[in-house]
């Protein structure tokens, strides 16, 4: 596969440098007092988030990153040199994870930003920080502390703002490449897409969106069935969902309705907030439609969900420019209300605060 969505690694901090005791020696001065200096600060473990990275391939193959042990302190108060941190580049849209428990590290959602992974120790103390009154030679110094060490699950997200979902065969690379300047594998058999698909649809010179293109579902995908369960978590931060239906099956014993059923299924059984999001019905392959009005008016009362809905041709283009544009629009009047209930939640956080 050439998508590595995701991976298992161990991050391991280094180890804090250990404090000095010491005391000063010199030609004239008897007594010339502690001067143990302070250990370095351990390195420790970040991630960055990188447009320019679109796999966790690199993670695939090295599973361990280690970050070096800070400097021992030495006399005349010589402090140890801190060790340099590690920093992991990862695509934008990886969610890090503690791999034993679950819980949720960081979610690097955009560009830049950058998370820590595992913290470095801090250097030990020398014997000149333990000098008083009463203790004018000590000899006590305290160890650098250890390093946090962590095993993480690297689980990749696409940020894509339109899903396309459907049954093996459904249209749904076909309808990417004639949005979309994407060229994903299309041909006559089912489960051609093997690994997600990205395209960039350019509605004018200034309006633009994602497409993500996921391989098809089958029945009991939920359940791990087949090659869409793998990427249903694609799915997840998109703000529509289309849903492709071929309207025209090749075989006469294929039930549309039935396999429309089936992916809505399968999508509340893995994930309830997935299957309430915005979801719009896309009925492909007009072109193979003698009487179409009737086809489809049959579908949707079999079906029943009241849902809106597209009928296009993806192979020559057809309804494909209407579908399109009104995505555009959606996307925009859902940007709008999102800025909005930014705006109202910002504005009572500061009444809150007054």
């Amino acid at each position: 596969m050439k998508f590595i969505d995701e991976s298992k690694i161990e991050v391991i901090a280094g180890n804090g440098g250990n404090g000095a005791a010491s005391f000063r020696r010199e030609k004239h001065i008897a007594k010339g007092g502690p001067d143990g200096g302070d250990g370095g600060r351990g390195g420790s473990v970040y991630a960055l988030a990188d447009r320019n990275i679109n796999t966790l391939v690199d993670y695939r193959f090295a599973r361990l990153h280690r970050a070096k042990n800070g400097e021992s302190g030495r006399g005349a108060d010589c402090y140890g040199k801190g060790a340099d941190d590690v920093i992991l580049r990862m695509p934008v849209g990886t969610v890090v994870s503690d791999f034993n428990s679950g819980e949720i590290i960081a979610d690097l959602a955009r560009d830049g930003q950058k998370a820590l992974l595992a913290r470095g120790g801090a250097g030990g103390l020398g014997n000149l920080h333990f000098k008083s009154s009463t203790n004018r030679a000590p000899r006590q110094c305290t160890p650098g502390e250890a390093g946090e060490r962590r095993e993480l699950q690297l689980e990749l997200k696409v940020l894509a703002d339109v899903g396309l979902l459907g049954m093996p065969n459904a249209g749904k690379s076909t309808f990417i490449r004639a949005v979309s300047a994407a060229r994903p594998k299309v041909a006559d058999y089912p489960f051609t897409t093997l690994h997600p698909n990205l395209g960039v649809v350019r509605v004018t010179g200034e309006k633009s969106f994602v497409i993500a293109d996921i391989p098809g579902l089958i029945e009991g995908a939920a359940e791990g069935a087949g090659l869409g369960h793998q990427f249903l978590r694609h799915l997840a931060r998109t703000r529509l969902l289309l849903h492709l239906v071929d309207i025209a099956p090749l075989h006469e014993g294929t039930d549309p309705v039935r396999g429309a059923r089936a992916i809505l299924n399968e999508l509340k059984k893995y994930d309830e907030a997935l299957y309430d999001k915005p979801r719009w019905l896309v009925l492909n392959k007009l072109d193979l439609l003698e009487d179409r009005d009737e086809k489809i008016a049959a579908f949707l009362r079999g079906f029943g969900e009241h849902t809106r809905h597209f009928a296009i041709s993806a192979i020559n283009g057809e309804g494909c420019r209407e579908l399109v544009y009104a995505i555009m629009e959606h996307l925009e009047q859902t940007a709008r209300r999102e800025a909005g209930a930014a705006a109202e939640s910002a504005r009572e956080s500061d009444a809150s605060t007054i």
